[in-house]
């Protein structure tokens, strides 16, 4: 059938917002309990609360948590390692209380472990010679902050746990040998960041599981440690970026020094991740020798098995190119694993024979081919005379074309953290856009992970030039190529890439619009007002506070709403403790001081990242609407109109 012409923009396309999120999960982490498995699933459809689901050996799936039960941790606010499995039972953080549940396979109801308190918890070790819990806490009650420390829960509840460890700011991955004599962790201090520098310990354990002569093995300044694990035979390993790359590495615990620490596979290749959350894995143990790992080069991901006797890396062919919670057990291997085409899905794999089998989609709805845009990886020059990345999705849908001699709209992505990055797998809201006429450039600035240490630090002291100038560089690098129209150049990001989205519309006249989700645009404000774990990350992002004022003042898009000359959208939850309200709420208001076209869109009940199906389908279609009016065309959806104050244009 020949393609109809329509402005681009305004194509029709299956992938509605509400396709989107219909029957749609997050895929989380993974658990071994015994022969079953155990994930968690973020279900927008119930309220964003998180389910944990188990898998028995004959393929039957259930629910073990009902609702309206949600296994999620705040610890640090992001959270992460919500649950752990022996077993027979599974240990999960209930969201509503904080409190630490212990839930039997057999399908009791969930036993409290502690007591309602202001503690929260994460990140479990199970003791099963001591019959404990062994996690990170962190007891928001604390004064004149939080307080981190490792703690042990005794499986048979009690009021409060029992400090195990203190003294850092920060604790992450307890990590319990395999005879239970030795206890691994990492720690960290203000104002590092866990990319920054973190140090690995490890402590002999009394009878009593008290630890005794802790020393630090690995880390410190200029380096970053990751997922400590014990091999089956009692090693310990890690991963460092102590050469400018996470590398993989093991240390002789007999020695338990520096100098017994030994790189296995050492190459210019990502082997770890940014710590946002706790429970990320990149790799998992076969046997004492084998391990199978997931690593970055120039930002695309790859799995492969990894021999430790003579350092060989065998690439497993698999059709995906995203990976996160790999756990491995024996011959067999779990991931969520994305690819080019398909949603994420849950995959169990034998890396023995190479044969894999999807238990689990995160989307049950089949995609035609036809409206998918696939990523293209592409580099290009930057302002600093240096090279950035990113990912190209040119507007695709089997039905429509654009008008003769019309260029697509560009909707440039800046990922958040902004120590973070992006991949070229399938993005459901990505292809929303390019389905409907947009093309879309996912950006990995400089600041991003998975090229090294070196190009991450390029923000450091930068944050608000580096990552502003590469998303422009990328805008204007498809527009030479005539890939995407000058005059119709859009920038949407959310948190720290709101914070770059606000930037690049202040301090540049590149776009003609832009949405900013959950955004910064008051730098001072963030510094006085976020949580924790963020609240020195400006230190190395721009400079040390209150000495650096003047300097974030300068990288403030608040303090420069009068270079401000394009429309705007941003997006709120209003329970957001990371980017509160305000920030949002003094720009909407700078804007309109300006009488410049504005919308906002307040989300009650949401957080530092939507969950909840309405908020998610909202917040896409009003962006769309709002890039349609401002830039001429007019949607094919049937879309509620966002109220945009100081636009002429006619409400639709």
């Amino acid at each position: 059938m020949p393609k109809q012409i329509a402005p681009y923009g305004s194509w029709r396309s299956p992938i509605t917002a509400r396709w989107i999120v219909a029957d749609a999960v997050g895929l989380g982490a993974i658990a071994v309990a015994g022969d079953d498995l155990v994930w968690s699933e973020s279900r927008p459809g119930e309220g964003g609360r998180t389910a944990l689901v188990r898998r028995r050996p004959d393929g039957t799936t259930l629910d073990l948590l009902p609702r309206p039960w949600s296994a999620r941790s705040r610890v640090h606010e992001y959270g992460g390692g919500a649950f752990s499995a022996s077993r027979d039972s599974v240990y999960f953080v209930d969201d509503r209380e904080q409190r630490v549940m212990a839930c039997a396979l057999d399908g009791a109801a969930p036993v409290a472990l502690t007591a309602p308190s202001a503690r929260r918890h994460a990140d479990f070790a199970i003791d099963a010679r001591r019959r404990r819990l062994i996690a990170v806490c962190e007891d928001v009650a604390a004064r004149p902050e939080p307080a981190n420390f490792l703690v042990s829960i005794p499986l048979a509840g009690c009021e409060q746990g029992a400090t195990l460890v203190s003294g850092h700011d920060f604790y992450a991955s307890p990590r319990l040998s395999p005879d239970g004599t030795q206890l691994a962790w990492l720690a960290w201090r203000h104002p590092n960041m866990p990319w920054d520098a973190t140090e690995l310990w490890v402590a002999d354990l009394d009878p009593a599981g008290s630890p005794r002569d802790a020393r630090c093995v690995a880390g410190g300044s200029g380096e970053s440690v990751f997922q400590p694990e014990w091999s089956p035979g009692g090693v310990l390993h890690f991963v460092s970026d102590r050469t400018g790359f996470w590398n993989l590495y093991r240390c002789d615990r007999a020695a338990g020094v520096g100098s017994a620490i030994e790189a296995l596979c050492p190459r210019a290749a990502e082997f770890g991740l940014p710590q946002w959350a706790f429970g990320m894995t990149t790799y998992g143990f076969a046997d004492e020798h084998r391990i199978i790992c997931c690593h970055a080069e120039r930002g695309e991901w790859r799995l492969a098995r990894l021999d430790t006797r003579d350092g060989s890396l065998t690439p497993i062919d698999v059709p995906f190119i995203g990976f996160s919670s790999l756990v491995v057990r024996g011959v067999r291997a779990w991931f969520v694993g994305g690819s080019a085409t398909e949603p994420a899905a849950l995959v169990e794999l034998d890396h023995a024979s190479g044969e894999h089998r999807v238990l689990r989609r995160s989307a049950s709805l089949e995609l035609d081919p036809g409206y998918v845009s696939t990523a293209r990886a592409i580099e290009f020059p930057t302002g600093s005379g240096g090279t950035a990345y990113g990912f190209y999705y040119p507007p695709r849908n089997r039905e429509f074309q654009g008008p003769p001699g019309e260029l697509p709209p560009l909707r440039v992505r800046s990922h958040g953290g902004p120590t973070s990055a992006t991949d070229g797998s399938l993005k459901l809201p990505i292809q929303y856009w390019t389905s409907r006429g947009f093309a879309v450039l996912d950006v990995n600035y400089g600041g991003s992970t998975g090229y090294g240490r070196a190009y991450r630090e390029r923000l450091n002291g930068q944050w608000g030039v580096v990552d502003v100038a590469d998303c422009v560089a990328g805008a204007r690098h498809l527009a030479a190529q005539g890939l995407a129209d000058t005059e119709r150049l859009t920038i949407s990001g959310g948190s720290a890439g709101g914070y770059t989205t606000l930037c690049a519309l202040v301090f540049h006249d590149v776009f003609a619009a832009g949405a900013s989700h959950y955004g910064i645009g008051d730098l001072a404000a963030l510094a006085a007002d976020t949580h924790k774990f963020e609240s020195r990350y400006t230190e190395s992002l721009v400079a040390p506070w209150p000495a650096g004022e003047a300097l974030y003042r300068e990288r403030s898009p608040l303090h420069h709403a009068d270079r401000l000359s394009r429309p705007v959208i941003f997006f709120q939850g209003l329970d957001d403790k990371v980017v509160p309200p305000n920030q949002a709420q003094a720009m909407v208001a700078a804007l309109r001081a300006k009488r410049l076209p504005v919308a906002y869109v307040a989300f009650p009940g949401e957080q530092h990242g939507f969950r909840k199906a309405e908020t998610i389908v909202r917040a896409l279609e009003a962006e769309l609407d709002f890039f349609g009016r401002i830039l001429g065309f007019t949607p094919a959806d049937p879309i509620e109109p966002v109220e945009i104050e100081n636009f002429p244009g006619r409400r639709r």
